[in-house]
């Protein structure tokens, strides 16, 4: 045999070689190259293709194979999300129940997908995404759903049992709410805002988390995926809609159109104050003046500021701040009741009483652009807390 025919046949066998090591690869689970998702797809898909109804020995033999995978590809696919996903935290110090009796996530992890949701009642981002988890809870809560809304609050005021039960039936709430008034769970979540949406699957791990307002269709897609996994993992064959919820009672905002940030009146945050002594506590006298700036806290009156809120406390007192948004919401309360008339660009909007400690809708517009907001008060005792705007 010649040098050449040698290296033919050399070539020929380093090809075989390699084809063989291929076709031996293609045939392994590929574990630690492949995520959670891809695998629990692939089952999920296997599933559908082998759940019709046995109709002899032949059929019952091959669906038994299919279990005993299914066991296996379990298995397998917890491991895996052990390397992609966080545990879910348990509650954490909880101040109180509503529409439900004491219970802990461990209760429900393994037997329910839960969705937990932080948020607070005078929060207008958390306000804006109740018709959602209302809809998603009606939608599915007899398919193996439980949401737990975690009511964790910004003010003094949010932390009273009977101020968030109020708004908990004000909004239409049917799902569990914990008062995580001491922010027990806020912290072992190391959560930073509201809303904040974090989706546990049957297996205990938080497979999707969502910040803020929006891309509601992709947490519903998540939630059907995860009660589709939940369905195969406890041998259940009710059906998973595949259809996305639309809100009737949504109150719809475009985030990139808001320049006006949230301004605070208590002393800890008041750092828009235009027209006054800012992050200082105690009286201040102040009066508006001619030149006003955008974004920018204007007082007449005499007000007395705490780390909170300011209150009024003489016997008239007017507000003024120049905002570019579509809709103004007001943080208030007071004792015993205190009439406002509200004004946008001069013309008097709407007259209310600030009494109850909650979020008042103020200016409803009809388009984002830049105006002025006047805020006459008539009597003391106004508790000023915020403006947020949308």
């Amino acid at each position: 045999m010649n040098k050449s025919t040698k290296n033919i046949v050399l070539a020929i066998v380093v090809c075989l070689i390699v084809i063989s090591i291929w076709y031996l690869e293609s045939k392994k689970p590929q574990i630690n190259s492949t995520s959670s998702d891809i695998i629990l797809n692939n089952i999920i898909n296997n599933e559908n293709t082998t759940s019709t109804p046995n109709t002899n020995i032949k059929n019952t033999t091959k669906n038994t194979k299919t279990t005993q995978n299914i066991i296996s590809d379990r298995t397998v696919i917890r491991t895996q999300k052990a390397k992609e996903y966080p545990r879910a935290k348990e509650l954490s110090d909880p101040q109180g129940f509503i529409n439900t009796s004491p219970f802990k996530l461990a209760d429900i992890v393994g037997k329910k997908v839960v969705l937990v949701d932080f948020w607070t009642y005078s929060c207008i981002n958390c306000v804006r995404t109740i018709p959602y988890l209302n809809a998603w809870y009606q939608k599915y809560k007899d398919l193996g759903l439980e949401i737990v809304g975690v009511h964790t609050p910004e003010f003094d005021f949010e932390k009273d049992y009977n101020n968030v039960s109020k708004a908990v039936q004000q909004l239409g709430i049917k799902y569990p709410v914990v008062l995580d008034s001491n922010q027990g769970t806020w912290n072992a979540y190391q959560n930073l805002y509201w809303p904040h949406e974090y989706l546990i699957d049957i297996d205990g791990f938080i497979v999707h988390d969502k910040i803020g307002e929006g891309s509601y269709g992709e947490t519903e897609k998540n939630i059907q995926k995860a009660l589709q996994e939940r369905n195969l993992t406890l041998g259940i064959t009710t059906p998973i809609p595949n259809s996305i919820v639309n809100p009737l009672d949504v109150i719809t905002m475009d985030q990139s159109k808001v320049e006006s940030p949230e301004t605070y009146f208590g002393s800890t945050r008041n750092e828009y104050l235009g027209n006054g002594q800012k992050s200082v506590s105690g009286l201040q006298t102040l009066s508006i003046p001619n030149d006003i700036q955008s974004d920018t806290l204007y007082l007449d009156g005499t007000w007395s500021f705490q780390d909170q809120y300011a209150e009024n406390t003489s016997s008239t007192a007017k507000i003024t701040y120049k905002y570019s948004a579509k809709n103004v919401y007001f943080v208030a309360s007071s004792k015993n009741g205190v009439p406002i008339k509200i004004f946008q660009d001069g013309k008097l909007i709407n007259t209310i009483t600030i009494k109850d400690n909650k979020l008042y809708p103020l200016i409803q517009g009809t388009d984002y652009g830049a105006h002025t907001l006047q805020i006459e008060v008539d009597g003391a005792g106004l508790q000023a807390f915020t403006f947020t705007f949308g």
